[in-house]
């Protein structure tokens, strides 16, 4: 396959390729249109229950939902672009430049929906490829090769997705289980491939054991990624130990604080079957373990979102949607002595340098 490299000061969008310096504020991992439905629904075993999982959100059953995000259907589709559209347009008018939209294939993934949002909204949008956790995987990968998945992944980037011609600009996310499954550790070998010869960011979503990050990076190492341009997501999910979190960035990996907006609330029994207590931090938390990261000299490696991926995480659902990093935690860091150069490295040149390198 010819490879169509782009320049280092160029970042691939779902509309055509743009100067790195032209991406502004960027969230550099969300989910703007996405289906978990078809893998992640559990079966309520409760008759109430069951009604209430199949049940459209409304003001009535909100509080249960929030609980009970698993157990939702209507909770995990976000598929209408003209809902995405509207909640994306509230980060650009609140000064939002580009989203990072990691869905990858099997859960969703729409480039011509993504394509409209935006149109619509001005909002630069950055897609993903590759494939999310074992649980998503096709029937047929286990007897694919590397190679083979790396070529698909290729295809996305230098050709675009499904004959529409919108390309990726990111591989990811990568998703891995506890512990690491075969397919996995096989589409993660087909990520750093797809990175050595696209010169893209791997973006990895880690299982919730502590040794799981780690794993995920040996294995991409092992294949000969670039360790600059990966990112490892969710640092805030279940709460890593300092000393595995320095390890990755010693390493020179991207770590990524990206649940900003979901406080203190999650569910026990994906936390316990990765052997991890359930403790997600609010705001503040982060915040906090972020600032003790630069005062240990680890600015330039950290990312911050909100990894929206469900119909509670939005403001038509009474979440607290995309602009929510620039509305209410930015300032809120400034209160806790960020300065703008600290937000600007954070919101702006580490993601800019993740996308583009550099």
């Amino acid at each position: 396959m010819a490879i169509q490299s782009l320049s280092t000061d160029q970042v691939m969008t779902v509309l055509g390729p743009v100067p790195a310096g032209e991406l502004g504020l960027v969230l550099p991992h969300e989910h703007i249109l996405i289906d978990l439905s078809p893998y992640f629904f559990v079966r309520p075993t409760s008759a109430r229950d069951l009604e209430l999982s199949r049940e459209p959100i409304s003001l009535e059953n909100l509080s249960w939902v929030r609980y009970n995000t698993r157990y939702s259907l209507d909770c995990q589709r976000l598929t209408d672009w003209e809902a995405a559209a509207a909640e994306v347009d509230l980060f650009g008018r609140a000064g939002g430049g580009t989203i990072v939209e990691a869905t990858c294939r099997q859960i969703g993934r729409d480039p011509l929906g993504l394509a409209r949002v935006s149109q619509a909204t001005g909002v630069r949008i950055v897609m993903g490829t590759g494939y999310y956790t074992a649980d998503t995987h096709p029937p047929g990968l286990a007897a694919r090769s590397e190679v083979e998945l790396a070529e698909e992944m290729l295809a996305d980037i230098n050709g675009g997705v499904d004959g529409t011609g919108i390309r990726a600009g990111v591989i990811g996310e990568l998703g891995c289980s506890w512990p690491l499954r075969e397919t996995e550790a096989k589409v993660l070998r087909a990520g750093a491939l797809a990175q050595r010869r696209s010169g893209l960011a791997v973006i990895v979503h880690p299982s919730r054991n502590e040794a799981g990050p780690w794993e995920a990076v040996e294995a991409l190492a092992g294949a000969g990624a670039d360790l600059s341009r990966v990112v490892i997501s969710h640092m805030d999910r279940c709460g890593y130990l300092l000393e595995n979190r320095i390890r990755l960035l010693e390493a020179g990996c991207f770590i990524a604080y990206d649940l900003f907006g979901k406080e203190g609330y999650y569910p026990a029994e994906p936390a316990l079957a990765d052997g991890h207590l359930p403790d997600m931090p609010n705001d503040l938390g982060r915040i906090r373990e972020i600032a003790d990261l630069i005062e240990r000299g680890w600015l330039s490696q950290i990312l911050i979102s909100q990894d929206n991926c469900l119909k509670t995480n939005l403001c038509r659902w009474g979440g607290p949607g995309y602009a929510h990093l620039v509305e209410r935690a930015i300032p809120r860091m400034r209160i806790y002595g960020y300065t703008q150069e600290m937000i600007r490295a954070l919101t702006e040149e580490n993601p800019r340098r993740m996308l583009a390198g550099g």
